[in-house]
Order: C-alpha cells, then sequence, then structure tokens
C-alpha cells in the first residue's frame, strides 16, 4: 500500500470517528422551545403546571424544576393525572401530595375529582398542560387535560399546552370512532381509537368542537416529522405509565388494550404488558395457529404459557399468545385487535366473557358485529364512513407535516 493510499483510508477513519452517519437533529417538544426562549410566554403570569415525570425537557430535566428555577415563572400550584406525580401508581383514586422540590402542593386530577376546583385555581391565571401521551383514545391523559380545559374556561383562566411528539406517529388513524353521547373519562371525545394527533392538535380540536370560551396558547414542537415514531426523535423513553414500558407496546396498545375490559390478560403483572394476550381456558397453541392464518402484514403469534403476579388471572397459568411486531410500517394495531376478538369469540364463544367489551371499543355496533360473527372486514366497512369524517375533522386543527416542517 503506498503512502497516499494509506492517508487516505486513514483520515476516512478517523471521519467515521468523529461524524454520525445520521446527523439528524433532536426534535424540541414545547418544554426544549420555552426553555429556548427564556420562558417569555409566561413571563409575568401566575402558572399551575399539569404534569408528570413525563414532563421534561430533551435532558431529562423536570418541567416543574424548569419552571422553579426561572425567574421569569411564578409556579403557583401543581397537578397531577392517573398514576400520580411520579407516575408508579396503578390505582383506582390518588390523593393529594406535596411536591418535594417546590413544597407546592400537588392537586390529585385522579382521586376526588377528575378537573380543577376553583379551590385548586385560587391565585391562578395560567394552566400549562405538560405531559406524554402515547396516541390511544382511552389513555387518559387527554381527558385530564380536556377536563382542565372546560375548567380554564369556566374561570377565565389561560390555558398553554407544551406540545409533545405523538409515539406511534401522527399519520396513521384507525379504529372506530367513539359512539356521540357515551363520552366517560376513557373516551373523553367522539375521535378514532388511534387518532394520530398530538395533545396540542387535540386541545385545538377540543377548543373548536365544544365551542370553548378559552384563551388556548400552543408552545410548539419544532422538527417533528408526523410520520415518524418516538424513537426518531433522538429524545429519551420514560415509561409514561407503569405498564407502558416502551414503544413497542405502546403501538400494541390501542388493539390489544381493547380486549382488557374482558376475562383476558392482557399481561398486567408480567415483564411484557400488552405484549401478551392469554387466559386459563385459551388453548396456546391452537390460538397463535388461528391467529397466524390470518391475513395480518407485520405481525406474528407466538404460543406461550405465562402466570402474571398481579392484575387479572394473578397466580393462575394462561395459555396465550406473544405478540412480535415484524414490520411497524405495516403493523395495524387496531385490525389485529378485531381480529383477536373475533377469533377469541370463534374459539371460545362459551369461555371468553364479553359484557364489558364495549367499555373501551364504544362502538355498539362494532361490538355487535363481533359477537354477531362478523368478519374483520365486515367490521372496518361498517365505520369507514365515520372513520373518513373524523378524518377529515382532524384535518383542519393538524400543525405539523410529514416534512418536519411547521406550518406557518
Amino acid at each position: 500500500m503506498n503512502k497516499h493510499v494509506f492517508i487516505s483510508l486513514f483520515l476516512a477513519l478517523a471521519l467515521m470517528t468523529v461524524l454520525p452517519r445520521h446527523a439528524a437533529a433532536q426534535v424540541l417538544a414545547g418544554i426544549d422551545v420555552l426553555q429556548r426562549d427564556d420562558f417569555q410566554q409566561l413571563a409575568g403570569r401566575k402558572i399551575g403546571l399539569i404534569t408528570n415525570h413525563t414532563g421534561t425537557n430533551a435532558r431529562g430535566v423536570s418541567t416543574v424544576k424548569l419552571f422553579h428555577e426561572s425567574p421569569n415563572v411564578t409556579l403557583v400550584a401543581l397537578f397531577s393525572p392517573e398514576h400520580g406525580f411520579a407516575g408508579v401508581l396503578d390505582q383506582a383514586n390518588i390523593d393529594d401530595q406535596r411536591d418535594s422540590l417546590t413544597g407546592l402542593k400537588v392537586h390529585s386530577l385522579y382521586g376526588k375529582t377528575r378537573v380543577p376546583t376553583p379551590e385548586m385555581l385560587e391565585g391562578i391565571d395560567t394552566l400549562v398542560f405538560d405531559i406524554q401521551d402515547i396516541g390511544t383514545r382511552f389513555y387518559t391523559y387527554i381527558s385530564t387535560m380536556g377536563g382542565a380545559m372546560k375548567a380554564s374556561a369556566q374561570h377565565q383562566i389561560r390555558f398553554v399546552v407544551l406540545d409533545r411528539p405523538n409515539p406511534i406517529n401522527g399519520v396513521a388513524v384507525q379504529g372506530p370512532v367513539l359512539d356521540p353521547g357515551n363520552e366517560s373519562f376513557v373516551g373523553y371525545h367522539p375521535i378514532s381509537v388511534r387518532h394520530g394527533m398530538t395533545v396540542g392538535e387535540l386541545a385545538m380540536m377540543f377548543k373548536a368542537e365544544w365551542e370553548l370560551d378559552v384563551e388556548l396558547q400552543l408552545i410548539r414542537i419544532e422538527g417533528w416529522d408526523r410520520s415518524k415514531m418516538f424513537d426518531a426523535t433522538e429524545r429519551l423513553w420514560i415509561n409514561p405509565s407503569p405498564n407502558m414500558r416502551s414503544l413497542t407496546q405502546a403501538l400494541l396498545y390501542p388493539g390489544v388494550g381493547l380486549l382488557e375490559t374482558t376475562n383476558v390478560s392482557v399481561g398486567r403483572g408480567t415483564d411484557t404488558p400488552f405484549e401478551v394476550l392469554g387466559a386459563p381456558w385459551i388453548d396456546a397453541i391452537t390460538l397463535a395457529r388461528e391467529l397466524n392464518a390470518q391475513p395480518l402484514d407485520g405481525i406474528r403469534f407466538v404460543p406461550i404459557e405465562f402466570t402474571p403476579n398481579a392484575s387479572k388471572h394473578e397466580a393462575q397459568k394462561c395459555g396465550g399468545v406473544n405478540l412480535i411486531v415484524t414490520d411497524r410500517a405495516a403493523f395495524d394495531p387496531l385490525e389485529t385487535g378485531l381480529t383477536l376478538a373475533t377469533t377469541l369469540h370463534r374459539l371460545y364463544p362459551q369461555d371468553w366473557q364479553t359484557n364489558s367489551l364495549n367499555r373501551l371499543l364504544v362502538s355498539e355496533k362494532t361490538r355487535d358485529g363481533i359477537l354477531s360473527g362478523k368478519s374483520v372486514d365486515q367490521l372496518k366497512a361498517a365505520y369507514e364512513h365515520e372513520l373518513s369524517d373524523f378524518k377529515h375533522r382532524r384535518e383542519a386543527f393538524l400543525l405539523y407535516h410529514d416534512s418536519g416542517k411547521n406550518e406557518p
């Protein structure tokens, strides 16, 4: 090897160690933009912050700490959603607490009340929402936001959303739309199960469609391509709740989670919630064989036995399946969830208890179609019109493009 070739190779190797293969910029969430701007958007305001452990900047520093230390922010009170301020509780009611850093009271919005009361809002002129959502209608953080927006409108309080990416992307929109008139805390507004929106975009929809007289301000994401999932943001993954431990589980949740109100285990009490499904009365090999025979893209089913150490079927051996996502781009969690439902009904019509199937589905015709033996294609065709209508509704509120560039 001559000297010039050796020098060229040496320089090439040196550059490879210095320059990353992909120099993609890290996505800035609303809190990062706010911090960069020295919190000027909140200057002079008396702040109530609705947040939990997911409210952090790109370096993992909590929004509470950033607000507490900024001379431009006057932090008056804190509010927490389901799972509590630290995001570790999995119980029906959560009490108020005291934040050790700021000394402020943390008002629980998942206890005696799920909306801020006049007493909680005393001395506050601005509510700020900073919580990571996961893109599924029945995940209750967006319900907490909706209730707080209604309280803000009632008490003439500004509402500020520090927007964050939808971790399972902001393009795919799937599943039946909630039946109007059947709203609840696990279904707060008529949107599809997988809505493909950010919390900021949902806040805009809530304000418009509820006709709320509230001053809404959004601190937008910067650098987010809405077609990308969370692992393309270069942000730290923080489990948003005790049983949401990975991006894979978040992607499976819109489909598998629909069935957890029935008498099957969806993996709570195991190391892999929402990646497994089973029950003591299921034959694992039969179920896996039947599911793998279905025309589902991007997913395979492995027969397993598991014993949950908590929650449904605690300490009972369950036969079931491990769901393996093989192609995220092709995978449709709602089609998979409906296939699970139709297959369970066909194989175990006497064992599978469906009295509460509609609690998270909130689509009577979809529930009735499953129980009458309709195919997945027939179920999807039955709600296609309402899903198309929702897609049209949401267009007016989308803030981000697939290119990653925000609208002007």
